[in-house]
């Protein structure tokens, strides 16, 4: 498999002055502040809440930090995106229970010591115990892969080797822990020290793998990521049905449901994979045939409402096409969900399904975005906004 080069930025970006940029460096900044290493809680409560459900009220997704990492720079604002991705940086090198370099789902909102991360949790008056969340406490491939990524970015901004180290011991991991054939698997679910192995691969895990394993390819050169690229590619290619991905395989290594959709599987693939087939552009115009709803895109194809997240995602992907007229027109309606604190709804609707369940082993459909600040939704805008593919570290012109 050749792989192309794609030149790395020789300077910090310049600073934007869009909206979504000064949302989201007015959110961040207080939080930051003078700490070498943080978290950043994922959620705020929603107009009508007074707090956060217990369950996620300390919570700072890794998924949802990465991706702050990456806007931050798109917006030219290394200076608070360093300590993010300092947190992960120590994430990936200190567990307090695995010495294999993984990286959990997330780990507790606010500064981060020397030590391994304290995992997010709670106080269960009902049951007089110390709660964790299962699924926080495990380790999903994509999320590891977008911690990889940020720290590429980050490392592509400062040339400071200790993110290039760090990146490569996450997508080590995740060849020494979670190859499957042709792709990768979804990780480990469930409380330390057992956890239950994910046999299904993802759609977008691989996109994720895929992004990051080219990115140390072209600048390691070690052959090993070239084969990771190639591996989760042809997890890709086989999910591609003609206008369409599916969400990956079952447990049992079988195609998932054609009847599932998701927005992200629709998008990710072809902006993660420079030299893709020309055709996979096409899930564009499917997505617009089956998820698209007034004024943006839903989760899924039920099309229950806006969710901010995924619009956002879909009106980079219109950019990346050379589409700008739908791309404004999509981030011009997501002002409406930007929030006084500078973040973004997690939806429009109170509540919006996704037809996914919480637990990665489950089957309830359980999985729910609210209306409620997301540090996620917002950086998806800031990327839309400056036109900054995060799966490649490229502004687009």
């Amino acid at each position: 498999m050749v792989l192309g080069s794609t030149p790395a930025a020789s300077k910090q970006p310049e600073k934007s002055g869009g909206p979504f940029c000064a949302g989201l460096n007015r959110a961040v900044a207080p939080l930051t502040g003078e700490a070498d290493a943080v978290f950043i809680r994922s959620y705020e409560p929603g107009a009508d809440e007074a707090s956060l459900p217990a369950g996620i009220a300390t919570t700072a997704f890794v998924y949802d930090n990465a991706l702050a990492v990456i806007a931050l720079i798109a917006c030219g604002n290394v200076r608070d995106a360093k300590p993010i991705g300092n947190a992960l940086s120590r994430a990936a090198r200190k567990d307090r229970t695995f010495n294999d370099h993984r990286i959990r789902n997330a780990y507790g909102a606010g500064s981060v010591s020397n030590g391994a991360p304290n995992l997010p949790g709670w106080w269960d008056e009902h049951a007089r115990i110390w709660a964790e969340d299962a699924a926080q406490d495990g380790t999903s491939t994509g999320n590891v892969a977008w911690a990889a990524l940020a720290l590429l970015t980050l490392h592509q901004a400062t040339h400071d080797p200790q993110y290039l180290a760090d990146a490569r011991r996450l997508i080590n991991w995740v060849i020494a822990a979670t190859a499957c054939g042709d792709g990768f698997c979804g990780g480990f679910h469930g409380y330390d020290p057992q956890q239950v192995t994910l046999t299904w691969m993802s759609t977008e895990h691989n996109a994720d793998v895929h992004a990051a394993a080219r990115w140390l390819f072209r600048l390691t050169g070690e052959p090993k990521y070239a084969d990771a690229a190639g591996q989760a590619r042809r997890l890709l290619d086989r999910a591609f049905r003609g206008n369409h991905f599916l969400l990956g395989t079952k447990p049992d290594g079988n195609l998932a449901d054609e009847g599932l959709l998701a927005l992200d599987a629709q998008l990710w693939p072809w902006m993660a994979v420079p030299d893709a087939p020309a055709a996979w552009r096409s899930t564009l115009d499917f997505a617009q045939t089956h998820l698209a709803v007034d004024g943006g895109f839903d989760f899924n194809g039920d099309r229950d409402g806006i969710w901010v997240e995924g619009t956002a995602q879909a009106a980079l992907a219109y950019r990346i096409s050379g589409n700008t007229s739908q791309s404004d027109r999509l981030l011009a309606n997501l002002k409406a969900d930007q929030t006084r604190s500078g973040l973004l709804n997690a939806a429009r609707t109170a509540r919006l399904t996704t037809g996914l369940s919480i637990d990665p082993t489950g089957t309830v459909p359980d999985f729910f975005y609210y209306r409620r600040p997301h540090l996620g939704a917002t950086a998806w805008a800031v990327l839309a906004e400056t036109g900054w593919n995060p799966f490649t570290g490229e502004k687009i012109r």
